[in-house]
């Protein structure tokens, strides 16, 4: 009974070792959201959950040890969610602030780059919101959960108490 003890401690810690490296390696590598994925980032989601799938475990293929790794990954995010709410530190080294990508119709390739996007993503995005090109945008924001919204040059804008300048981050929001 210790060794499925011990057994199921090391699942437990394996699962949410991975759980955390996945946060930081997904953070890290781009803020494309899930209405924004491609075949590609889909076929890698699929691809790590099987790589991770049998250190998760521990290489225990048993009931218990799947229901404890389910049971911490569970856990171990909605105590993640609950420190993103209450720290804003955390939530902005983890989720970050929006993000200007065009400003006064000039695309901000770096801006672009650090957010994993290509210039085709943002100008579909101003396509979809009825602009034909950059050069009719004021500002185009990559918003925190991932969704671009477009200003034209048009709009009456106001400074408020977040702006947004090139090559600049702002803080999180509240």
């Amino acid at each position: 009974m210790l060794s499925l003890g011990n057994s199921l401690l090391a699942v437990s810690v394996h699962t949410l070792v991975i759980y955390l490296f996945l946060i930081a390696g997904l953070r890290i590598l781009g803020r494309r959201q899930l209405a924004q994925l491609n075949e590609v980032d889909l076929l890698v989601i699929v691809v790590l959950g099987s790589a991770v799938e049998t250190a998760m475990i521990a290489g225990d293929t048993s009931l218990p040890a799947g229901l404890v790794s389910a049971g911490t990954l569970l856990l171990a995010n909605r105590l993640f969610t609950v420190a993103l709410t209450r720290s804003r530190r955390l939530r902005h080294l983890v989720v970050g602030g929006p993000m200007l990508l065009i400003h006064d119709g000039h695309l901000l390739e770096e801006q672009l780059w650090r957010a994993g996007l290509s210039q085709a993503d943002v100008l579909e995005a101003i396509r979809e919101r009825g602009h034909a090109g950059v050069d009719e945008v004021k500002f185009a924001v990559l918003e925190m959960d991932g969704t671009i919204n477009v200003v034209p040059m048009e709009a009456k804008t106001s400074r408020g108490k977040h702006s947004l300048r090139p090559g600049r981050r702002s803080p999180a929001h509240p």
